[in-house]
């Protein structure tokens, strides 16, 4: 079985053979293409974020319920006592990049920084947003951390002292909901509510170029890829887009969601309400199925008819998708899809005028 509730947050595991998700149902799943899913409970409340160690073998998890929770992936099992300090509903979560510190951001305004073995706060509460903090990311050399809020600003933290450096980063136009390093720690992107994806300099705190505009509505996540190349954003419009993350161009729009990338680069994660997706980065190509449901030849010839409860998307070569029906694991091959000429191998010749 899946989910029974919306899907809030997804991570990948390092080496990109497990997913976690965590629902408004209160559980977190992980989905394993060999076992299935495995539901870990333990919170009171919604699920509201989810991360992998850097490592793959541990999970954090935040809740509404005002906690975070450490989980072993091998067995599912919860580790030590749950991590208390927040006085509201915990948002974002994210490990830094040797596993060893976890920093949560919260309703009541605060970052808190955690030790990873012994689940103990490390130091105060970081205190400098004056709303909710949505989302929270360490830098890859682990020295700083960056925060989006509802306040409509980011600011950027020494993760050791916990200190703000520098002025909060400012240019949105709405609230923060998602912030991501890239991988060489040059450069930080966000997105607003106010329909846009913003570069910037993680050292000097400037915007980068203009905003990426194209949105039609409240832009909800996005990451960069493992090469630095690409940024992915999900948006209530019922898109996803892909952008070249140099000049700031669209590359291609798809589907809905949250985006996390596969850490080998070649596909991202997608999920919107209670529905995972998976598309293929290196086509960058999943077709939209028209409206009447007909896949057609260059020419314009009929080619294939897709049920409406699979329209979603098409995706090339082999790919593992959780199902959005059941919460069960699938493979589709559409690699071994005759087609073409090749329609005349599956075509019989059994049966009679009759039929």
């Amino acid at each position: 079985e899946g989910h029974s509730d919306c899907i809030n947050s997804i991570a990948y595991s390092p080496d990109g053979t497990r997913i976690v998700s965590g629902s408004n149902d209160e559980t977190l799943r992980i989905w394993d293409a060999q076992t299935g899913v495995c539901p870990l409970f333990g919170h009171t409340n919604f699920v509201t974020a989810v991360a992998y160690a850097p490592d793959g073998h541990g999970i954090v998890s935040g809740s509404r319920d005002g906690t975070l929770l450490i989980w072993d992936v091998q067995n599912g099992a919860q580790v030590g006592e749950p991590l208390r300090g927040h006085r509201g509903r915990v948002l974002a979560v994210a490990y830094a990049p040797d596993g060893s510190r976890i920093v949560s951001g919260s309703l009541d305004e605060t970052l808190r920084i955690w030790d990873a073995q012994s689940s103990e706060p490390i130091g105060a509460p970081l205190k400098g947003h004056n709303n909710w903090i949505l989302s929270v990311a360490y830098s890859p050399d682990r020295t700083r951390i960056v925060s989006g809020s509802i306040d409509r600003t980011m600011r950027i933290w020494d993760a050791r002292s916990g200190k703000p450096v520098g002025e909060p980063l400012k240019g949105h136009g709405g609230y923060v909901r998602s912030v991501a390093y890239s991988p060489d720690g040059s450069r930080i992107v966000s997105e607003s509510d106010d329909q846009t994806v913003r570069i910037w300099d993680a050292h000097s705190g400037e915007p980068i170029g203009e905003p990426l505009s194209g949105h039609e509505n409240i832009v909800e996540s996005v990451a960069y890829s493992p090469d630095g190349n690409k940024i992915t954003s999900g948006s209530w419009d019922g898109t996803i887009r892909l952008w070249d993350a140099h000049n700031g161009t669209c590359i291609k729009t798809m589907f809905p969601g949250e985006c996390r990338w596969d850490p080998d680069a070649q596909c991202f994660l997608t999920v919107a309400r209670s529905y995972l997706s998976l598309f293929i980065a290196h086509t960058a190509n999943p077709s939209a199925i028209p409206d009447d449901g007909w896949l057609r030849t260059l020419d314009g010839g009929l080619f294939l008819w897709v049920p409406p409860e699979h329209r979603r998307s098409i995706c090339g070569g082999q790919v593992r998708i959780p199902n959005n029906e059941d919460g069960k694991l699938m493979y589709m091959d559409w690699t071994t899809i005759p087609h073409g000429k090749d329609w005349t191998k599956i075509m019989g010749v059994e049966g009679s005028d009759k039929d």
